[in-house]
């Protein structure tokens, strides 16, 4: 890629259609507050619930040149001059949660337009998104996670584990829609509840254990990189709801967890398998229960767009791992740029 000017033109994209828009506006705001003025020109655009896209006030004014030679043809909903601007910039942070931005559609958008942008590609970022493919995908790949059976529109509803179990919408995030169900009388109405976010639905085995998180950070070459894990204390609630996740005092992260160097060498390694096995590429959060003391480690989710404010697990992760959120954010633009030059030798 040839950088047209002294700075980086960078286009934050927050907001979304998805019921995490709101996370997703925290996410850019930390983003935009971190981002090296000395290097980085940036446009805000925001994604309406709606679907509109529209510049942020006051950011009207960083992008100005350019032919704007795809605003013609870029499909994007937008009353302004988004189009325009998103023609012109060199790199793209989708800092983007759930549907319509974490699941492969504004990805896909963004390789129509040629454009450099953070995070994983169209199909690991679908794959990620729909549970139900993922972990077929991973138990393929040798890779232990919770077992799970999947409701489809017009399947009956049925519950092959016991209780308790989870039942959750197949894509979706932020642990919208989903109910910890404890007896058979509360399935139908779990079922309905996720239904309500998505037409497939999972039921999931029930994992007694403890949750730890991992970042992952990387391409291809060299191999990417996890960080040190992280525990979670819901601090006295049932589960890691969204309450626990996004209020405050909802939870505490514990790093490193107090486990076997072992056993935490070896979720390190599962991370990067499953990222690798996902065909990820820049970013991710990837989700664990070890149960049986430290016997046993099982994946439970991968998020290619996680929280991403200057609190959230993801930097705090990697902020314990010597890698604090501004040098963060500098590593995955330059990965993305990384990817957008070496695809360019591909033949299509």
């Amino acid at each position: 890629m040839t950088i047209r000017h002294n700075r980086l033109r960078v286009a934050l994209l927050a907001g979304g259609r998805s019921s995490e828009h709101d996370i997703s506006l925290a996410s850019g705001r930390s983003v935009l507050a971190a981002l090296d003025p000395e290097r980085y020109d940036v446009v805000g655009i925001t994604i309406g619930r709606d679907g509109q896209w529209q510049l942020e006030n006051g950011l009207q004014q960083i992008v100005t040149s350019g032919d704007g030679s795809a605003a013609s043809t870029l499909p994007v909903p937008a009353a302004d001059a988004t189009p325009a601007v998103l023609a012109a910039v060199d790199v793209v942070l989708p800092i983007l949660h759930g549907p319509f931005g974490e699941d492969g559609t504004v990805q896909g958008l963004l390789e129509l337009l040629d454009l450099a942008y953070v995070g994983a590609g169209v199909a690991a970022s679908a794959l990620a998104m729909d549970k139900d493919l993922f972990k077929k995908v991973m138990r393929d790949s040798g890779i232990p996670v919770a077992r799970h059976h999947t409701i489809r529109l017009g399947d009956a509803v049925e519950n092959p584990f016991g209780y308790p179990v989870f039942v959750k919408p197949a894509r979706l995030g932020s642990s919208v829609g989903i109910s910890k169900v404890r007896d058979e009388s509360s399935l139908a109405e779990a079922v309905a509840l996720a239904r309500r976010h998505d037409e497939k639905v999972l039921v999931e085995e029930f994992v007694d254990g403890l949750e730890v998180e991992v970042g992952v950070l990387g391409n291809r070459l060299p191999p990417p990189i996890a960080s040190l894990p992280g525990s979670i204390d819901t601090l006295g609630h049932d589960w890691y709801d969204y309450t626990s996740k996004y209020e405050a005092d909802g939870m505490q992260l514990v790093v490193p967890p107090d486990l076997a160097p072992e056993t935490i060498e070896l979720v390190q390694r599962r991370a990067v398998d499953a990222f690798v096995a996902s065909e990820c590429e820049g970013l991710a959060r990837v989700d664990f229960f070890i149960r049986g003391g430290d016997s046993e480690v099982v994946l439970n989710e991968l998020n290619t767009m996680p929280g991403f404010t200057a609190t959230s697990v993801y930097a705090k992760l990697f902020e314990a791992s010597g890698i604090g959120y501004a040098e963060l954010l500098d590593r995955l633009i330059d990965l993305a740029l990384e990817r957008y030059e070496r695809r360019r030798s591909l033949e299509y």
